[in-house]
């Protein structure tokens, strides 16, 4: 037993430094959720002037791995984007650029995205701002909307304004003005900011460890989506439980659940995992980190709009095996008695005083022998025989 559980701690020792090194190069967030650019699927708008720089202003494409898609913005302006290398879903506060504006204004952000396009549509935007009193120029086109969108976010990601006076390259003022009106409405009073959207799919804690005997949790899973599979990587007898020990299934489990994971009480030292496959939406306003950016940095991106993706989650589970019950030495010596044992003293007898001829008539029996009666009969029984004996002898003389 011994020499198993030191190759199981050797084996977890591996797997847990190859795990730390696997992961050194990407976000210490990662959960799955792994994106890359597709360089001819984005749409561009116009390039944008900031002060005295001109920036394109890009739609990007990320393809997920499963074949979905989304759309998202740049956040770093001054950072440069690298299609060939992957990006993972990030929480805000892991933004890898810690003198960013974006920390400060990041609510803000997704305000912008979720009423810029294409959250917004094209017509719902004309709409939007006719309410406001702005007149647009033959409408808002795909390009105006994308150039006035990414010029809010880096107003707030990076700190940078819009040229008033030349806002964009189109050389058109009818085009200029519409850029303006709609980077106006995404920065202006209206944008009172939106909180960070919940993760799509995320368990947490990534893991547990205790005893044999115990149900190791809880986990609780977060979702924006349906939970299509459950799948464990755990001994016979290990199962995946709510609180009170019931077995759990994929239709179960839901946005706040809590998991946990079931180890009987003989059960030996060890370990295992269990992973959940959902289908959702990666919400507007979820962060794209690239992989090694603390190496060399790359452009992050903010999604803008999504379609349904095929997400996954895992959590692992590590247990010891319970203590065993201490039991008494046996020996395999009789004891022997030591000399000094003492044997049980016999019972003494106790005289009766001779009873007085009073005391025997009124205590019938008591102290007197039953043979004495029996031997004056037969003394009687003898002395009659005798006479009659002596009176036959007299005849026959």
């Amino acid at each position: 037993m011994r020499s198993r559980r030191t190759l199981a701690r050797v084996g977890a020792l591996v797997a847990g430094t190859a795990a730390a090194l696997s992961l050194g190069s990407v976000p210490a967030s990662a959960d799955g959720v792994k994106a890359d650019i597709d360089s001819r699927g984005g749409e561009n708008g116009y390039n944008v002037n900031l002060g005295g720089e001109s920036q394109i202003t890009t739609l990007f494409k990320l393809d997920i791995e499963g074949g979905n898609t989304l759309r998202a913005y740049c956040v770093e302006i001054s950072v440069s984007v690298d299609p060939k290398r992957s990006l993972f879903e990030s929480p805000w506060d892991e933004f890898p650029n810690p003198d960013s504006p974006f920390h400060a204004n990041r609510d803000r952000i997704n305000w912008v995205l979720r009423h810029g396009y294409p959250a917004t549509d094209l017509d719902t935007l004309e709409q939007t701002l006719a309410e406001q009193g702005v007149e647009l120029h033959n409408g808002l086109d795909k390009k105006e909307a994308i150039t006035a969108t990414q010029a809010a976010v880096w107003h707030f990601s990076d700190g940078k304004d819009i040229n008033r006076n030349d806002p964009s390259s189109a050389r058109d003022a009818g085009t200029d003005a519409d850029v303006l009106a709609l980077y106006d409405y995404l920065t202006g009073d209206s944008n009172v900011g939106t909180a960070e959207p919940s993760p799509s799919l995320k368990v947490s804690p990534e893991s547990v460890t205790g005893k044999a005997g115990e149900r190791l949790g809880p986990f609780t899973v977060a979702t924006t989506g349906r939970i299509n599979e459950v799948s464990t990587e755990l001994p016979e007898g290990v199962k995946i439980t709510d609180a009170d020990g019931n077995e759990l299934a994929a239709e179960d489990i839901t946005d706040g659940t809590e998991i946990y994971v079931d180890v009987p009480e003989e059960a030996e030292e060890g370990a295992g995992a269990f992973s959940l496959n959902a289908t959702a939406q990666l919400a507007t306003g979820r962060l794209f980190v690239a992989e090694g950016y603390q190496n060399k940095p790359a452009q992050s991106l903010i999604v803008a709009s999504s379609e349904d993706t095929e997400l996954s989650a895992k959590a692992s589970v590590e247990w010891t095996a319970a203590p065993q019950p201490t039991q008494p030495e046996e020996t395999s010596e009789t004891p022997v008695p030591s000399e000094t044992t003492t044997q049980p003293a016999a019972p003494t007898e106790t005289t009766q005083p001779p009873a007085t001829e009073t005391e025997t008539d009124n205590l019938a029996q008591t102290g007197a022998s039953p043979l004495v009666p029996l031997l004056i009969g037969l003394g009687l029984v003898g002395a009659g025989t005798g006479a009659i004996l002596l009176q036959r002898r007299r005849k026959n003389a």
